[in-house]
């Protein structure tokens, strides 16, 4: 099942469901307003639909600063509480500089070279329905 998920208030950011995974494509600058609600988004849609992944394509990102740091992290913990893995995908080697030079380690969250990779490393991961925790299988 595909869908979307708009914003009830007028979101820019959409996010998309593919199969059990949110997809969301950041493009340009995400300003406060837009970052909270990409935030509540994300976590409304993560529980409404119980996926087990959120993709998040840096692709068309060209800077990052601290703010888009902690704006990732947060997204990384909202969605684990409610037992999904998130995963940063298509990161350009510019933004992946600037993050190791602010210090920012964005704790919880994979990378990946591109969404589709980004999906299938989350195909690999299990979550135990029991404990809500996420396995990684051998590789």
């Amino acid at each position: 099942m595909t869908g979307a998920f708009p914003s009830p208030y007028g979101g820019q950011v959409p996010v998309l469901r593919i199969g059990d995974v949110l997809l969301v494509t950041l493009q340009g600058d995400l300003h406060d307003g837009t970052a909270e609600q990409l935030q509540q988004d994300v976590s409304e849609a993560a529980a409404d639909s119980r996926v087990k992944g959120v993709v998040i394509d840096l692709s068309g990102v060209e800077m990052v600063d601290s703010f888009l740091g902690r704006v990732l992290s947060d997204i990384a913990a909202k969605t684990r509480l409610l037992a999904a893995e998130t995963v940063v995908a298509g990161m350009r080697p510019a933004v992946a500089i600037t993050l190791v030079e602010l210090g920012l380690t964005l704790p919880g969250l994979r990378t990946a070279l591109s969404s589709d990779e980004a999906i299938r490393l989350l195909g690999e991961a299990s979550i135990s329905p029991r404990h809500g925790r996420t396995r990684q299988e051998s590789p």
